[in-house]
């Protein structure tokens, strides 16, 4: 039986990581600087594509534990559909993505959460600060959701606290469960069969 390729698992890990650190270099810059929300829409909206694309990588890649990707079929389609509407409509998305992100952080903040669960009857040491950190991004996005301040400059900060917390929670996740091993086998045993008749049974 033939091992299945690594290579997909590595690259979802890879592509995860370096979209999380993008994410947290975008959440850095708006908190700093609120005011050039505008100036990184269009790049929040090519990182967001990304990371979906990086997600659905992840999800079909079926690494060893099956943590870190069991969700991101859905969030990925969802991250690459905010985004183009970002790319396509920075200045009137504006508005849909603090709602969508802000749901969309509080939703993956509760999933994480089960992941932390499982990650401990798996026997993960860090499962609690994959506990801790998904606790601290839905926070972040409920937060985001009812928006308690309507100044711009508020909100920009608070979605770049909100990416922040996403991209922190999505690299710790990703590096303490996601496993790879080289010599991992298909999920299905594929076989030879062939059908055997008893002649004399029935005689």
């Amino acid at each position: 039986m033939k091992n299945r390729s690594v290579a997909p698992m590595w690259a979802a890990k890879l592509g995860y990581a370096v979209m999380s650190a993008v994410c947290c270099v975008i959440g850095v810059l708006l908190i700093r600087n609120p005011g050039g929300m505008a100036a990184l829409g269009r790049a929040l909206g090519a990182a967001l594509t990304a990371f979906g694309g990086v997600k659905l990588v992840g999800y079909f890649s079926r690494d060893l534990f099956r943590l870190a990707f069991q969700y991101d079929l859905e969030f990925g389609i969802l991250l690459i559909a905010l985004g183009m509407a970002v790319l396509l409509k920075p200045e009137e998305s504006l508005d849909f993505l603090l709602t969508a992100l802000g749901t969309a952080a509080l939703a993956d903040g509760l999933f994480k959460i089960r992941i932390a669960r499982d990650a401990r009857r798996f026997g993960i040491e860090s499962w609690w600060m994959i506990l801790l950190l998904a606790g601290a991004a839905g926070a972040a996005g409920l937060v985001l959701v009812l928006r308690p301040w309507e100044s711009a400059r508020m909100l920009a900060a608070l979605l770049g606290v909100t990416l922040l917390a996403e991209g922190i929670l999505s690299l710790w996740v990703v590096l303490s469960t996601v496993k790879i091993v080289p010599n991992q086998r298909p999920d299905v045993v594929e076989g030879t069969y062939s059908d055997v008749t008893d002649t004399g049974l029935y005689e």
